[in-house]
């Protein structure tokens, strides 16, 4: 059984939205080799912890928050009995979710991702607390009704068990508007210097063949609160763009790419155009123009290349070397050579 091993991605809708503190969970059964559980935190996709059932304990994977943990050691032990927890509480219900849905053997993926997010501009915190089961969503927690969203009907069941738990529903209400967003400035404010730092890309225009897309290529800025687009006479153009997904790199920053299908655009037009790079946070934008100049590529035109001087030379070198090795072979054989119009070999 083929498993779609999908790691869910909290989407700031809002670009306002500065920070988030997201937890990734994952539960895993039938897969050999790979953690019973694993569990991260990350902020602002900057990952700040890591722990799973082999280890069972929180491990800090940032210099500021292992100062955090040393300054607060509560934080660590919290962390630490949440993975216990959740360790348990995943693999009942994935075993729960095995009978239930009377599935054969073979690999199960159960997948949580909660948090919340902060604007330090606006003082907007909003809570967020989702399930996923072998890459399709599962559940959603909704916060204003304080009850669970099935999208799915194998998982009303779970939904409607879960909406009879008060204690736990109120918990997350104090967890995602108070305890989360508490956390989450406390961690900012730690990590300052790394998280409310801002790094300009190195950009580059792209092409694989002269038939094929331009790529305008952001990569190495952070945060990830950017936008990448191409431009005519100074506006954004969208005819014949294809615009991707910012995505992380793994220091920490962030890449982006944008398409261009340049066969709808003739050569006098390019001047015209530019692939245009904003940061949140920079005044100056990072313009690069469209000129053929400036497109990279390793494309290697099909036609037969003159043969230079120098490789004529070496080929001649190796036909003379073939000939002398293929006559002093034929003089250890005891055989003679007789030179006329070609060559003709005499066996003495």
């Amino acid at each position: 059984m083929k498993i779609l091993f999908v790691i869910l991605i909290f989407c700031q809708v809002v670009s306002s939205v500065k920070y988030a503190l997201t937890l990734y969970q994952t539960a895993t059964s039938g897969i050999p080799e790979f953690p019973e559980f694993v569990g991260a935190g990350t902020v602002n996709e900057v990952q700040m912890g890591y722990c799973d059932s082999t280890m069972q304990t929180a491990e800090p994977k940032q210099d500021w928050m292992r100062k955090l943990f040393k300054d607060d050691p509560q934080q660590l032990k919290w962390y630490s009995e949440k993975c216990l927890e959740s360790l348990h509480f995943f693999r009942a219900n994935i075993d729960d979710l095995w009978r239930r849905l009377n599935q054969t053997k073979g690999p199960q993926v159960l997948q949580k991702m909660n948090g919340c997010s902060w604007d330090d501009e606006t003082g907007e915190i909003k809570g967020f607390n989702q399930y996923g089961y072998n890459g399709e969503d599962f559940l959603v927690f909704d916060l204003q009704t304080l009850t669970w969203i099935a999208p799915v009907t194998q998982a009303v069941i779970t939904k409607l068990k879960w909406d009879t738990e008060k204690a736990r529903l109120e918990y997350n209400k104090y967890y995602y508007f108070h305890m989360c967003p508490d956390w989450l400035k406390k961690y900012v404010r730690y990590g300052k210097s790394s998280l409310q730092r801002t790094e300009r890309p190195s950009v580059s225009v792209l092409q694989k063949s002269p038939s094929s897309l331009v790529t305008c290529h952001a990569t190495g800025f952070y945060p990830d609160t950017a936008d990448l687009y191409w431009r005519k006479d100074g506006y954004e153009f969208h005819e014949g763009v294809y615009k991707g997904e910012i995505l992380p790199n793994p220091d920490g920053t962030f890449q982006m790419s944008t398409e261009l299908n340049i066969s709808l655009i003739s050569p006098e037009e390019w001047r015209k155009y530019d692939c245009t790079f904003q940061l949140s946070g920079v005044e100056d934008d990072v313009i690069t123009k469209l000129e053929e100049k400036v497109i990279r590529t390793n494309y290697v035109p099909p036609s037969t290349f003159p043969v230079s001087p120098v490789v004529g030379a070496v080929v001649v070198l190796l036909v003379l070397l073939l000939v002398v090795a293929v006559i002093l072979f034929l003089k250890k054989k005891n055989v003679s050579i007789i030179c006329d119009s070609g060559f003709r070999l005499v066996k003495q």
